[in-house]
């Protein structure tokens, strides 16, 4: 019986409050939806860092000019240095083929660009990237090279825009929250107000405090779940329609996100709408009994 009048207690209050639960509601599930995006975000940095790193290489660029003997020479030194997992000699016909691919969806841009346009190279994948000073040293200078790049120098900074995102988002999903909080909390504050005769009979008769904030913190832990799963459905169909079928075909920085790390995210969301909420209402109610 006492959880059947909670329940439909609970009913009663959302739907009286309707404009502000789901005002409450939707504040959620922003809140939610950035927090999934950033620890979504998170996990998928980590995961191309270990991709990246694993498959990392240093270019070396040769001159326009380089002749036979030097690049003999190039190749010596660089066998010779102790450092090489691989390496790979790319002629400027290779060249011009990996160019094409990367740039497959600009066809005017390729056209405009020529085998001669683009410099002969080593790609070589080092034991220990850790060691690319040491082996930069050991061949820069040579004739023939007219510049080394480490590749890791570049991911680092495109990382540095990734984590400086990962940031953001985070920001956001905490400004969001605290915004959520002070919504459950003036709206369980509204609730209980507008029942303040009921509760205050209540408490005559001697109801115990648990018995009254139960339909007001549950009604905040269903405005918390279905945020959760609004704001779920938002980053689940975000990442198909974006990223699997937009941005994944403009760039080849991105790995893909695996659909299991997505559904990851529900439980995570729901679990933190509703304790979020229900430690709300529950230090709501408890100043507002006292008073």
């Amino acid at each position: 019986m006492r959880v059947k009048y909670v329940l439909n207690e609970v009913l009663v209050g959302l739907w009286r409050n309707v404009t502000m639960t789901i005002a409450m509601i939707i504040t959620m599930s922003v809140s939610l939806f950035m927090l999934g995006a950033s620890v979504l975000l998170y996990m998928q940095v980590d995961q191309m860092k270990d991709y990246y790193y694993g498959n990392i290489q240093v270019s070396v660029f040769l001159t326009d000019d380089v002749t036979e003997p030097q690049k003999a020479a190039i190749d010596q030194a660089i066998k010779g240095s102790g450092l090489i997992a691989s390496q790979e000699y790319e002629s400027k016909e290779d060249a011009l083929e990996r160019f094409k691919k990367l740039w497959a969806d600009s066809p005017d841009f390729v056209d405009a660009i020529g085998a001669d346009s683009l410099p002969e190279s080593y790609r070589v994948k080092l034991t220990d990237p850790e060691k690319y000073d040491q082996f930069s040293q050991a061949i820069e200078g040579l004739p023939g090279i007219r510049q080394v790049i480490d590749q890791r120098e570049l991911l680092e900074k495109v990382f540095e825009i990734f984590n400086a995102i990962q940031l953001g988002a985070l920001g956001v999903a905490i400004f969001m929250a605290f915004a959520a909080l002070l919504l459950v909390g003036n709206t369980i504050q509204v609730a209980a107000y507008s029942k303040r005769r009921e509760v205050a009979v209540m408490k005559l008769v001697g109801a115990s405090n648990w018995f009254i904030q139960a339909p007001f913190v549950l009604e905040a832990v269903v405005a918390g779940i279905v945020g959760a799963v609004l704001g779920f459905i938002i980053l689940f169909v975000g990442k198909v329609v974006m990223l699997d079928n937009k941005l994944q075909a403009l760039t080849t920085i991105l790995t893909p996100i695996p659909n299991g790390n997505v559904w990851l995210m529900l439980p995570l969301l729901a679990v933190v709408g509703s304790l979020v909420s229900a430690i709300t209402a529950w230090i709501t109610l408890r100043f507002y009994l006292k008073v």
